[in-house]
């Protein structure tokens, strides 16, 4: 058996667990040694990454429940390298600049450096300069075979009520999330994320997984029919609502009519003058129990993607703007930064380690911002619009 990543597979954990909402892909790679094993090799869109022969052969799974955890949990791994590379491809072609990602990967998805010990690892893609996207980042990371710490044991149990859950746990993770900054005010942010949860508690008997993500806008200006179609792009669920998909403490809601678990509705800014939510929100679940059924449902949440934000990008990306109204998206994407900065446990935890990766921590952050004292708005203007419905915010779905 392999040894596994502890400290770096904590920081994935506490992303996944705390605060799914925050990009993963600052996540240093895991430095333990493995010892050797029989293993093979998976190759899939994204890159290649090395599974453990115990861990493919589902047929050592004490039941069928069991092994369809295991298979759900490959499968949406393998879907998530292939969904990176083409949302690359399309957003590279929308952008038409001839700018392209770059490419950073690390571990498993190293082809230059891997060594065939590798279990976990992370693929991350970076856009700067573009016609339509100012900077974007599309971050794939995958953690393997990870140990649950006393503390870390303990926040999933009180998440889920899972008094199986024990330190020493075998765990693995995966996530693929993106944030888009545009170039022009009037086409907004576009943040989305998609993860898998798994768990292999007393001694690998018993398995437990759960899908969490979302998608949401950050606009500058306020479209109404933008911010409608966006919401009606999100998928409908599956039903959901029963004892054995959401744990007993999350929260079934009707945001944008769409009835999921979630724990976290809408990120929030609070500041001493008062709460601002960073969006005109969008679909958030947590707490999934990662199913065939829920997968189908994850996976269409993320193929909406690029189609319930390109065509905005398309409709409104060559809108003539002042230099007023870039400032003004200067000045929004200062409170996004301080957001991050400030609340953002992810970002927090990242950069109090005493090695952090802040290439990787700040990879969501804009490119320029704004600071500006004291800044007021005209009242009645778009931007006083604008704030109006980020500390109140409204229904937008009509479907």
């Amino acid at each position: 058996m392999s040894t596994i990543p502890s400290v770096n597979g904590l920081l994935l954990l506490v992303l996944l667990v705390v605060l799914p909402t925050v990009a993963l892909s600052w996540l240093p790679p895991p430095t333990a040694k493995s010892q050797a094993r029989s293993s093979k090799s998976i190759h899939s869109g994204g890159g290649r990454w090395q599974a453990q022969q115990s861990d493919v052969d589902l047929t050592s799974s004490t039941t069928n429940t069991e092994a369809s955890k295991k298979s759900v949990f490959f499968e949406f791994v393998d879907f998530l390298t292939e969904l990176q590379s083409s949302i690359i491809d399309e957003v590279e072609t929308m952008d038409g600049s001839g700018e392209t990602f770059s490419k950073d990967t690390w571990g498993v998805f190293d082809e230059n450096n891997f060594n065939g010990t590798s279990l976990s690892g992370g693929i991350t893609r970076v856009i700067q300069g573009g016609n339509v996207v100012e900077k974007g980042a599309c971050s794939l990371t995958l953690i393997r075979r990870g140990i649950l710490s006393a503390e870390r044991a303990a926040a999933i149990r009180s998440r889920q009520d899972l008094d199986s859950i024990r330190p020493g746990d075998v765990y693995s993770a995966a996530a693929l999330s993106i944030v888009l900054h545009s170039r022009s005010p009037m086409v907004p942010t576009f943040r989305s994320d998609v993860r898998i949860f798994f768990v292999e508690a007393d001694g690998g008997k018993t398995t437990m997984a759960w899908f969490g993500g979302g998608a949401d806008l950050t606009p500058y200006y306020l479209f109404d029919d933008d911010v409608t179609f966006f919401h009606n792009m999100c998928p409908t669920p599956l039903p959901i609502h029963n004892s054995n998909t959401c744990p007993h403490n999350s929260t079934i809601i009707h945001p944008s009519s769409i009835v999921i678990c979630v724990t976290n509705i809408i990120p929030m800014m609070n500041f001493p003058i008062g709460s601002e939510h960073r969006g005109t929100g969008g679909i958030f679940f947590d707490d999934m129990e990662a199913t065939p059924d829920a997968m189908e449902f994850v996976q269409g949440v993320a193929k909406a993607w690029m189609p319930s934000w390109r065509p905005i990008v398309e409709k409104r990306n060559n809108t003539k703007y002042t230099e007023q109204q870039k400032q003004w998206q200067l000045l929004r994407r200062g409170r996004y930064l301080e957001f991050n900065l400030l609340y953002d446990r992810g970002v927090k935890f990242g950069l109090a380690n005493a090695n952090p990766r802040v290439e990787g921590v700040m990879v969501s952050a804009p490119p320029l911002i704004a600071f500006e004292y004291n800044h007021q708005i005209e009242e009645g203007s778009e931007e006083a619009r604008l704030m109006d419905i980020l500390k109140n915010p409204k229904e937008w779905a009509t479907e």
